[in-house]
C-alpha cells in the first residue's frame, strides 16, 4: 500500500514499510487526541439523542420501551465491542473479510500508543468505533417499534453486532479488508451504519410484520424535533472526528456535514408543501430531512467540497421524501422510517461520493481515481451490493433462528395494553383522569377536581 493510499475511507493507516521509511513510529498528539475525545463523547450523545427522535414518533403507551430499544444499546455493545467486536472488525485480517483476534477480550489495546499511523492513542480511537458500534443497531428498533419483545430484541442486536455488524465494518475499514483494498469510499459511515442498518431493518420489519394498530399517532412532536436537533450536534463528532484529527479534513467534514443537514431539511419542507393538498410544512417532515441531509453526507464529509455537500443535501431531502412510501408500496411496517431515510438515504451518499469526491479535498480520493472516476463508481456499487446482500440476508436469516428459540413478536395483547407496561411495568406520562365537565369548579378531598390525577394506560 503506497503511502497517499493510507485514507481510502475513514480511518489514516500506513503500512510499516510506509513508517520505517520515515524512521520513525507515530506518536501520539495531544491536540488530535484532545479532539477526539471530544468527538467520542458528541458520537455517544447521538444514542439518546436517537432515543428521543424515536420516541416522540410513537403511541404514549409505548414511548419508554422505543427510548430503552436505543439507550440499551450503550450497556449492551459497548461490553460486545471492546471483548469481541473491535477485534473482528480491526485485528489484522489474513482474508479481508473478519479480524483476527489480536484484541480478544480486550487485549494489547494501548492507552499510550496509536495504532497503525494514527496520531491518537489505541485505546481512543477503539472507543470512537465503539460509539459507531452502538448507534448502528439502535438505528433498526425505529423500524420494528412497538412490536418486539425486549428480550428477544437484546439477543438479536447482541448477534447481529458480532455477525452483521463487525464483518462490514472489517471489509470497508480494516486496511486489510477487500473493500478498503479495492478502493471503496467511506468517510464516516455510509454503508457500514446507515445501509446496512437500513437493510437490516428492512429484512426484520418483514420478518416480524407490522403492528397491531391501525392508528399509530406520534405522541409527543416536541421531543422529535429536539432529538433530531441533538442528532444534528452530536453528527459534527461522527463525521469530523472521523478524520482522527485537528486538521483541514476535519474542518471540512465539519462544514460539509452542516450544509447538507441544512440543505436536506430544505428541500424536504419545500418538497412536503408542494405535495401537500394544502401546502403544509409538518415539524417531523423538517426533522426527518435534516437526518436525510446528515445520513446522505455520511460517506462523503471528508472527500467532496461545500458546494458538493449542498447538492448531497438537497438530493437526499427530495429522494428520501418520496422513498419513505416505498413501505406501503411493499407493505411492510417500517414503523419509523429506517428503511426510507437510512437506507436509501446511505445508498444516496455511497453513490454521489463516487460521483463528487475529489483530490482537492482529500488528497486519498487521487488514488481511489487512479482508474478513472467510472471505476471509483463501479467500487461504490460494489460496496453498496454486498452490504446489502450480506446485511439483508443475514438479517433475516438470524431472525429466523433467533426466532426459533425466542419469540421475537411480542403478543397482541402485550401490544393492545402498551409495550411499557407490558415488559417494564411502568409508564412514560401521567395525565387527569377525564373528568364530568359539571365537576370542574367541585373539590374532591379538600382539592379542586381538576387537579385530582392517577395514573392511566393510554393508548
Amino acid at each position: 500500500m503506497s503511502h497517499k493510499k493510507i485514507l481510502p475511507s475513514l480511518f489514516l493507516f500506513a503500512s510499516a514499510a510506509a513508517s520505517n521509511a520515515q524512521g520513525a513510529a507515530p506518536k501520539v498528539d495531544p491536540a488530535n487526541s484532545a479532539w477526539m475525545i471530544v468527538a467520542t463523547a458528541l458520537v455517544l450523545f447521538m444514542t439518546p439523542a436517537l432515543a428521543l427522535f424515536y420516541g416522540g414518533m410513537v403511541q404514549k403507551k409505548n414511548v419508554l420501551n422505543t427510548m430503552l430499544l436505543s439507550l440499551a444499546m450503550m450497556g449492551v455493545i459497548s461490553l460486545i465491542w471492546v471483548l469481541v467486536g473491535y477485534t473482528m472488525a480491526f485485528g489484522k485480517s489474513s482474508n479481508g473479510f473478519i479480524g483476527g483476534m489480536d484484541y480478544f477480550l480486550g487485549r494489547n489495546i494501548s492507552i499510550d500508543t496509536p495504532y497503525g499511523s494514527q496520531t491518537i492513542p489505541a485505546a481512543l480511537f477503539m472507543l470512537f468505533q465503539m460509539k459507531f458500534a452502538i448507534i448502528t443497531p439502535a438505528l433498526i428498533s425505529g423500524a420494528i417499534a412497538e412490536r418486539v419483545r425486549f428480550k428477544a430484541y437484546l439477543t438479536f442486536m447482541i448477534i447481529w453486532s458480532i455477525v452483521i455488524y463487525t464483518p462490514i465494518a472489517c471489509w470497508v475499514w480494516n486496511p486489510d479488508g477487500w473493500l478498503f483494498k479495492l478502493g471503496a469510499l467511506d468517510f464516516a459511515g455510509g454503508t457500514v451504519v446507515h445501509l446496512a442498518s437500513g437493510v437490516s431493518a428492512l429484512a426484520l420489519a418483514a420478518f416480524i410484520g407490522p403492528r397491531t394498530s391501525v392508528e399509530n399517532k406520534p405522541n409527543n412532536i416536541t421531543l422529535v424535533l429536539l432529538g433530531a436537533g441533538m442528532l444534528w450536534f452530536g453528527w459534527f463528532g461522527f463525521n469530523a472526528g472521523s478524520a482522527l484529527a485537528i486538521d483541514k479534513v476535519a474542518v471540512n467534514a465539519f462544514l460539509t456535514t452542516h450544509l447538507a443537514a441544512a440543505a436536506g431539511m430544505l428541500a424536504w419542507i419545500v418538497v412536503e408543501m408542494i405535495r401537500s393538498p394544502k401546502s403544509k410544512a409538518t415539524a417531523i417532515g423538517g426533522a426527518s430531512g435534516l437526518v436525510a441531509g446528515l445520513v446522505a453526507i455520511t460517506p462523503a464529509a471528508g472527500y467532496v467540497d461545500l458546494s458538493s455537500s449542498i447538492l448531497i443535501g438537497l438530493a437526499a431531502g427530495v429522494v428520501c421524501n418520496f422513498a419513505i412510501e416505498l413501505k406501503h408500496k411493499l407493505k411492510i411496517d417500517d414503523a419509523l422510517d429506517v428503511v426510507g431515510v437510512h437506507g436509501i438515504g446511505g445508498t444516496l451518499g455511497a453513490i454521489l461520493t463516487g460521483v463528487l469526491a475529489t483530490p482537492l479535498v482529500n488528497s486519498a480520493v487521487g488514488d481511489s481515481l487512479k482508474q478513472g472516476r467510472g471505476h471509483l463508481i463501479l467500487v461504490q456499487l460494489i460496496a453498496i451490493g454486498a452490504t446489502i446482500v450480506f446485511a439483508g440476508a443475514g438479517s433475516y436469516l438470524l431472525a429466523v433462528v433467533i426466532n426459533k428459540f425466542t419469540r421475537l413478536r411480542s403478543s397482541e395483547k402485550s401490544e393492545i395494553k402498551g409495550l411499557d407496561l407490558a415488559y417494564h411495568g411502568e409508564l412514560g406520562y401521567v395525565i387527569p383522569v377525564p373528568m364530568d365537565p359539571g365537576l370542574i369548579g367541585t373539590k374532591t378531598n379538600g382539592k379542586p377536581a381538576a387537579e385530582v390525577l392517577e395514573p392511566v394506560t393510554l393508548n
